[in-house]
Parts: structure tokens; sequence; C-alpha cells
């Protein structure tokens, strides 16, 4: 019960010492500021509450989504305690994609650190706003897009979805859809296997299900304001920036235009900042100067549209100017910018409204008390003050090394990780640009604690390579192999340079089928012809692996259509199926098949294989000319089938009844986990590891060929059986010493008796 935690405590011992310092500061602000941290805009979205009006400064998504569910259930300090709950899962999430994508653990450790520690992200966590929401929905669309390999129509629609829900939470989600249609097209490479087609209609789905949900909402929003719109600042912000640099003498303004153009010198409109003219019009007192009649959102519009048109390049020095201040070593801040200290913690209780109305939603929402602890915030503000947040340089550093990586730099041109690194790379970039747009504020920052150290991370790993796949000390390998134990040796990096400069960064289909071929020519043309496009609704992809051919299989393979990786050096069947095992899972895959490429196989049997898998009813499915039919006339080896089933059977306590047919199908996870030795008899190898993990495993009946062309590499049927067998018997007393003992597992998780005992669905 203890030893499996603590294994994993030791394995990830730096996330959880990271993880603990977070806890740590929520804790603490829980105890510090009580019920919860309330600003300006968090009264708005409490009085919003239950009426949901689209035409106000911020749009209604997040009193939708999660204030308003969780007051239903709770107090403001419920609130904010599952805010911190989420602002930990960040973290996690953070770490467990790039752990995904084969970064070391300590990369991905130091990328959760921003979120997890940072001051700034801590205190906003602790505010009712919607800034935390915003984070897990761009994050939440990194995973949809790049968890199972490319992205079909389904997959990008649902991303488009939770990519237009963040611009019901924040505004400034609007450009986000530009960087996630670009990875969409270059998931696949810059030369997709299907053309480019299946890749506009993907592109297509995310932005057309992102342009259905804003549509929808700004019909929402005519029904309440008369105007299709997606919120009641739009035009405000862009009338902020437009108006700290209006020269109005000489932009040739409407009496109307002149009216809201400011009056006061340049000079004096920086100090006062955007935010000050972005909110200048929406205080009564403003607004009550001019006539009944006039319109304010044109005479705002038109001014801003003339100083665009006349002094582009003054807006966009201001722009350039508040986008690199992200990137300064320390917190600082510039005469007009929003004040840094709404986001720092106080000694007191901050007051953001008359203390009465404070108190109002305080006792709505909880037991009216307001309460700062003076010892507790002091020692937040010290630590925030102290150097207790990401420093912008660190950030910018990581989106410099984010670039390199999708330029190739390193090992990135053949990582497959170029277009996944672009994603939170351009979210990032996007996002914090058209928060500068808008106007300063290190509160606009923090989407950038979640995705820079996250794209940093990926372009890290793409560019120094992937954690090494290092097995524990075991018994030393069989002396009939010479296959390494360590992935990847110098054949498997030499084979994947030059997979990743034929194929770049294309990913996976849901399914692969892998074949190792040597010296195959005349059979597997016909193998590859007959693979289907699709399976029980599923893309499929065929990998081929070349294991040192001396003929023309690597280019009958590339002929036929089949993504074609070259290993130089002849290392055996078990080595080339290891590394398709290794290039599928890191290519983006979700289920694997291999079928040998003699065509000794009925490939039109494959559903059988994928169903239980897609339905989860097992793990490991491998056919069985036993239950089925063979036309093999060999009767020695027909015998061999049945010994080696039943000794695989006695020594597991599992019913098998074949041992070495060729055509399986597993989920992705499946073979990498299993310790992989053997250059020749990697079939048993490998069904007694999945067999002794305690992997669910189904046999169904399937058909033995005949070869149809070359000859068989396993040699006479004499040495042929010792080796097998004492592959088998090697394999069990290995796994039996450093595996659970299968018989510990609940009922439930035991293997599965073979398929003709259970109706198939």
């Amino acid at each position: 019960m203890i030893a499996a935690p603590a294994r994993h405590l030791r394995a990830h011992w730096l996330l959880a010492l990271l993880l603990l310092g977070g806890v740590v500061l929520r804790v603490l602000a829980q105890l510090a500021y009580r019920p919860a941290l309330l600003y300006i805009d968090s009264f708005r979205y409490l009085d919003d509450l239950g009426v949901f009006y689209p035409g106000g400064i911020n749009p209604i998504g997040y009193e939708i989504l999660l204030l308003g569910p969780l007051l239903l259930v709770g107090n403001l300090a419920f609130v904010v305690a599952v805010q911190h709950l989420i602002g930990l899962a960040l973290g996690v999430a953070v770490y467990v994609l790039l752990l995904r994508f084969g970064a070391r653990r300590w990369i991905a450790a130091l990328a959760t650190a921003p979120v997890l520690l940072d001051a700034y992200q801590v205190q906003i966590e602790h505010n009712i706003m919607s800034d935390l929401l915003f984070q897990v929905l761009l994050l939440a669309a990194i995973f949809v897009l790049t968890w199972r390999g490319t992205p079909g129509p389904r997959t990008a629609a649902i991303a488009g979805l939770l990519l237009a829900t963040s611009v019901l939470v924040r505004i400034v989600g609007l450009t986000l859809v530009v960087p996630a249609v670009v990875f969409v097209l270059l998931a696949a490479g810059l030369r997709p296997r299907d053309g480019w087609k299946p890749r506009l209609r993907s592109a297509g789905a995310l932005a057309g299900a992102f342009l259905g949900v804003l549509f929808c909402y700004s019909m929402y929003h005519l029904v309440w304001t008369g105007t299709p719109a997606l919120g009641g600042s739009t035009g405000s912000v862009v009338y902020g920036r437009t108006a700290v640099v209006a020269d109005c003498a000489n932009l040739g303004l409407t009496p109307e235009e002149q009216r809201v153009c400011p009056k006061e010198p340049v000079e004096a409109r920086e100090k006062q900042g955007i935010d000050f003219y972005i909110h200048f019009w929406h205080v009564s007192a403003n607004t009550k100067k001019l006539p009944d009649d006039f319109d304010l959102a044109t005479a705002q519009s038109g001014m801003a549209a003339k100083v665009l048109a006349q002094q582009p390049f003054d807006v966009l020095g201001g722009f350039v100017t508040d986008f690199l201040k992200g990137f300064a070593p320390t917190r600082t801040q510039t005469p007009g910018d929003v004040p840094l200290d709404r986001w720092q913690f106080k000694t007191e209780y901050p007051m953001y409204a008359d203390p009465w109305y404070v108190a109002e939603w305080s006792e709505l929402y909880g037991d009216g008390t307001l309460h700062a602890d003076t010892e507790i915030g002091g020692f937040l503000r010290a630590y925030q003050l102290g150097g207790g947040y990401t420093p912008g340089t660190v950030l910018g550093g990581l989106l410099v090394l984010s670039g390199l990586a999708v330029l190739g730099v390193g090992r990135a041109r053949r990582s497959g990780l170029r277009a996944v690194t672009l994603l939170p790379a351009g979210l990032a970039t996007t996002v914090l640009a058209t928060a500068a747009a808008m106007e300063f504020s290190w509160r606009y920052q923090l989407p950038g604690l979640v995705l820079v150290p996250l794209a940093g991370g990926l372009a890290l790993t793409a560019i120094i390579g992937p954690r090494p796949t290092r097995l524990p000390d075991r018994p030393t390998t069989p002396k009939e192999t010479t296959m390494s134990t360590t992935y990847p040796d110098e054949v498997d990096r030499a084979a994947l340079d030059g997979y990743a400069e034929r194929y770049g960064d294309r990913r996976f289909a849901s399914v692969v089928v892998l074949i190792a071929a040597y010296n195959e020519q005349d059979a597997l043309g016909a193998v590859l012809d007959g693979m289907p496009a699709q399976s029980c609704g599923l893309d499929v992809d065929t990998l081929v692996v070349v294991d040192g051919a001396t003929d023309d299989t690597a280019e009958v393979a590339l002929r036929h259509g089949a993504q074609t990786c070259v290993a130089p050096v002849n290392r055996g069947q078990g080595a080339a199926l290891r590394l398709g095992y290794r290039i599928a899972a890191e290519r983006g895959a979700r289920y694997l098949v291999t079928t040998d490429a003699d065509g000794q196989y009925d490939i039109a049997e494959l559903p059988q294989l994928l169903q239980p898998l897609i339905d989860d009813e097992a793990d490991f499915v491998t056919g069985s000319r036993t239950l089925g039919r063979t036309e093999s006339t060999d009767l020695v080896r027909r015998a061999g089938t049945h010994v080696f089933a039943w000794l695989v059977s006695a020594l597991t306590g599992q019913k098998i009844t074949d041992t070495s047919f060729g055509f399986r199908g597993m989920k992705i996870e499946v073979p990498n986990s299993v310790r992989l030795e053997q250059k020749q008899y990697q079939s048993s190898e490998l069904l007694v590891g999945v067999l002794a993990r305690g992997y669910r495993v189904l046999e169904r009946p399937m058909t033995m060929l005949a070869r149809t062309a070359g000859q068989s590499k396993k040699g006479n049927n004499v040495l042929y059986g010792y080796r097998y067998a004492k592959v088998v018997l090697g394999t069990w007393l290995r796994e039996r010493r450093s595996a659970p003992q299968p018989q510990t597992r609940p009922a439930s998780e035991r293997i599965n008796e073979p398929a003709v005992a259970v109706p198939e669905r």
C-alpha cells in the first residue's frame, strides 16, 4: 500500500517539493485574507450574477462557468479555495503534458515553478477574478490539440469551442484562434502524408467552432443591447490606446470626435495612462457633460480610426514598448501603467470600494467579516517583493528558446516537437501581444506563467532530446542477442535522424500499423497496398521500420506510401519493433498494431484487434491461429505452438493458446512499459512481459496464411524451439523478480480468457 506512493514520490520528488511550496503559499493566502480579495472587477462579476448582462466591461463567462456554480454550494472563501486547488492542478497538468512529450523530469518540474510559486499567481487566485479560468481554458485547448497526435476535425472543433469560451471569460482571447489554426495546419508537418485537405478540414473545424460560439454570443448581446458585439468595452480599449498619442489638432476630426479627443498635452496623457482613458467615459460624471443625443461610441471609434490611419507609428511604438515591459527582470512600472500594488499582498485588507459596499457582498456570500492577518500578510508581501515571482527575462529567454526549437536548432529538427512547441509559444506571444495592444498591466502577463514555461520545456526537450529510457538493472541479456537494452542507442539515433529529415514534425493518426521488415522487397508491396485508411472509425497510418535491409525494402515501402524509418544496421526484428514502438508513442499514436511484412496475416481482421482496445475491454489483443486456422503444413511448428502455449499458460496462470502470433493490437503505452531485449524472439518476450505486468489481454481467433514471398529467418525447428523456450523461461524469471505478482491484483484486473469464451459485440 505504501510502496507504490513512495516510488512515485522518489521518481517525482522535485515536483512534489514545488507542489508543497505552492500548497503552503495558498494556505497562507487563505488564512491571511478572509473571505477573499475583492478587486474593482470583482464587484462587477458579483453584481452580474443571475443577470448575465453581456454589455458590461467584462464578458460573462466567469460568472456562468465558475463563480456562479461555486457560490451555489459555498461562499466567497470556498470560491477562492477551489481556485487555489485549480492553480495547483495547472502546475501538475503542465508537468504531465511535458512528460507526455518525453521531457526530463527536472525540466517538467521546473516548468511548473512559475504557476506554483509565483506570488502574483497566488494573489490573483485569491481574488474573485476571471484570470485563473482563462489560464485553464488555454491549457485545456493545448491538451486537446496535442495529447492524441495530429488533431482531426472533431478534436480541432473541441479546441475551437474552448478557445471561444476563453473569449467569453476574457476578451483578450479573441486573437488566439490564429496560432491555434496555424498549429492545426502544421501538426502533420510541411508535407502531410494525406495532403493538405485533411489539415484544411481540421483548421476549418476549429475556426468554425470558434466563430460559431462567438456569433451566438454576439446575438445574445444583440438581444440585450440592440447591437451585436462581444462586450461593452472593445471600442473603449481602442480609444484608450489611441487617445494617449492623438494629435487632435491635425487629424481632421469632426466636432463630435474633437469633443472626445483629450485636451491635455501628450506628455500629461502618458502620465494619466491608457487605463484612465479606457474608463473615462464610463464615469457618469463625465458622460453627463455630453448632449443627450450624443453618440459616444461613434465619436470614439471615429477618432481612433483616424489616429490609427494617420499616426500608425506612434501607436505601434506604444504597443512595442508595452509588450517589452513584460520581459523586465523585476516588477517595475512607469507613469501611466496600471498600479502594480493592485496585484501585491498587503498587510491590511485592501478596499477598492466603499467599506460598507464591500461588507455588503461579504455578508451576502459569507459571514460579513473582512479580515487581514498582519503577520501572514506581511510574510506574503515580503516573499512577493523579495523575489517571489518569475523574472520577465526568464520568460523572454524561454520564448527565444522556443523560437530556436521551432526553427530546428540542435536535435529539434528530428524531434517531432517543433509544431507542438509552436502552439503554447504562439498562444503566449499572441495573448501577451493582444493585451499589450490594449494597455500594459502585470496582471495581463499571468497567462505567460502557464504557457511560456510549457513552451520552454518542450523546446528544451526538442533541442537536447527526450529523456533517455534506461531500464533498471536486471539479469544480463542472453548471449544470443546483441541488442542494446538502452533506448536510443547509436543505431536508433541514426535511424531517427533520417526519419526526421524525411518527415519533419509529422504526427501519426490514432492507429499505427507497425511492420518490421528485413529483405522483404517482394512481399511488402502487396501488404502495404492492403492497408485500410480507416478502421473502427479511426484513421490508420502505416510505419515500416527497415532493419538494415540489403535489398530494396525501403524503396518499396516509400513507393507504397508508408512512413519509413531505416535502421542502418540489421539488429533483428525485436530491435526494429522497439524502435517503432517509441516512434509511434512520441508522435501521437494511441493504438499500435503489429503485423509482418511477408503477408501471413489477414489485414481484414484488423477491427477484431482494435475494437476491444477502443472499448477499453483490453490493453493488449493478440490473434490466435489455434482458435482460428492456419495454412501452415509444418507439423513440428504447429505442435510447438501448442507446447509453448501450454508452457506460458502454466507459468503465468493465464490461458494462452498462441504465444507467437505476430498480428497484435495494443494501447500505445503497453509495449513501451515492458523491458525488451530480444532481437528475434520478441513475440514471446512481449507477451510474457505484458502478462507479468498485469495488463488485460484478449485472444481473438484469426488466420495464419502461407508466406507469399521470401524466406523465414527463424532457422531450423530444433534450434528455434530451444531458443524460444529459453526466452520464455528467461523472461518469466526476470519479470517474476521485478514485477508485482499477477495473483495479488484484484480479480477484475486479471487477464481475460480467450475471446471465444466471451460473446463478441
